[in-house]
Order: C-alpha cells, then sequence, then structure tokens
C-alpha cells in the first residue's frame, strides 16, 4: 500500500472546503486507499494553525480537534525524524524528514514553491493535492 505524507496545508484546506480536492484525499484515507503518515512535529502543526484567528473563524475548534485525534489513532506515526535542511522555507524541512523517516512514496502539498519545487525527496515524490487525487483514482 503506498505510503503518503498530507502536508499540513491540505489538512486545514480539507477543514475549510467541504468535497474538495483535500477533503476528497482524507475521505480516500479513510476508505483505506493509502497509508498516511504524520508526526508528532506535524499534529503540533495543524493545532497552532487551526488556532489562527483567520482559521478558527471558518473551522470549529471541535472539527480541527476531531482531525488531530483521527491522525493520532489511525495515521502512522513516524518517530525519530533525522536533521533535513533541504527546503527554501525550514518550517517545511520536518515533512521531509517524515519522509525519509516513514519511507513515504508520496509527499501531497498545496505548496507552490518550497517544497514542492523539488519534486522529489529520496525515493518520494512531490506532488500537488489534484495530481495526487488523480494517481488514486486511476482504475
Amino acid at each position: 500500500m503506498m505510503r503518503v505524507i498530507l502536508d499540513t496545508n491540505v489538512l486545514v484546506s480539507a477543514l475549510l472546503v467541504a468535497g474538495s480536492v483535500p477533503t476528497r484525499l482524507l475521505d480516500a484515507w479513510f476508505e483505506g486507499s493509502f497509508t498516511l503518515l504524520t508526526s508528532e512535529e506535524q499534529l503540533e502543526e495543524l493545532r497552532r494553525v487551526t488556532r489562527y484567528p483567520r482559521i478558527r473563524a471558518y473551522v470549529d475548534p471541535a472539527t480541527a480537534g476531531s482531525l488531530v485525534n483521527d491522525l493520532r489513532h489511525f495515521a502512522e506515526l513516524v518517530t525519530d525524524l533525522p536533521p533535513v535542511d533541504v527546503s527554501v522555507d525550514p518550517g517545511d524541512n520536518f515533512l521531509l524528514a517524515m519522509a525519509e523517516a516513514g519511507r513515504a512514496d508520496y509527499l501531497v502539498t498545496a505548496d507552490k514553491r518550497d517544497v514542492l519545487a523539488l519534486r522529489r525527496h529520496g525515493v518520494t515524490r512531490i506532488v500537488k493535492a489534484r495530481r495526487f487525487l488523480e494517481i488514486i483514482e486511476q482504475p
């Protein structure tokens, strides 16, 4: 089964827009289409970002907390992240470390420049959310 990381920006987008590509990716994970990887670093980032006033205006704290709990209980938790200093945005390096430690097949992001520009990190392909949805929906 494919091992996948959904960037925190994809997870937040799934909370913001029902029926969106990110929401469909979360649904596909719940249906068993791929193994989702996460880490304590990502869970903390998700908790922090969903508390921003501009996000809280649209996302109920209980809904955000439910997603964090689902990730903690049902995703594969990647630990012992290696040091990585590759991304232009240092805040994204933990995603690349997760990709290495978790042997991810894909890192799915909405990031337009930094992480997406790398296209690959080790064995991990870095793709946009819509492209990954196309990949998992292929017959």
